[in-house]
């Protein structure tokens, strides 16, 4: 397969997948090597950017995906009628945070961060898909640990945890929580889909 027809593949994948296509899968359906897909990848989404059209490819972690430019997104709501997205309230950024910068969590940790309830709002940042279920603590009662989704990294804009800012006084390293148990590798360990 040439060059001009493997990229013609790789953007056919993006626009029929919709969602994130990990460079693993796009490679193995093309059958070709995963640093070649991710160079294709890569020089795509730069003729995507050079052109600035209506479309650009995000690169998501170990994922690419195909989407609208934010620039356009009030004009693709109107035609496609949808609601307008609500921001964020203040408890919701904070419990984003704290979620983000430490997890795997527990809501019973975002709770003992901010000193207050936080059902309601992790509930609401489940539904907006910020956050998910990443599993159970083999503890009693086995608690729901939470952590960031790829939508978290597409509304903020970046490509991987690595590039949220550092927490002012702290170092570039985040700090190893000892309060809060480590996710069970054990087998007994429940993921929630």
């Amino acid at each position: 397969m040439n060059a001009k027809t493997l990229q013609a593949s790789v953007e056919a994948i993006l626009f029929a997948a919709g969602d994130p296509v990990p460079v693993t899968r796009l490679a193995n359906a093309l059958e070709i090597e995963p640093e070649l897909a991710e160079q294709v990848l890569l020089n795509l989404k730069a003729e995507y950017d050079e052109r600035q059209g209506g479309i650009c490819i995000l690169h998501l972690g170990d994922k690419f995906q195909m989407c609208t430019r934010t620039e356009f997104s009030n004009e693709v709501r109107t035609v496609l009628e949808m609601r307008r997205n609500v921001p964020l309230s203040q408890a919701a950024f904070e419990v984003l945070a704290v979620v983000a910068y430490n997890q795997p969590v527990t809501k019973s940790f975002v709770e003992q961060v901010r000193g207050v309830d936080c059902s309601g709002v992790i509930a609401s940042l489940d539904e907006k898909g910020l956050i998910e279920e990443k599993g159970r603590l083999d503890l009693p009662g086995k608690p729901i640990v939470y952590g960031t989704t790829e939508a978290f990294l597409r509304c903020f804009c970046i490509e991987s945890l690595d590039e949220l800012p550092a927490l002012p006084g702290t170092e570039e390293e985040p700090e190893t929580r000892e309060d809060e148990p480590e996710v069970s590798d054990n087998p007994e360990l429940e993921e929630e889909n």
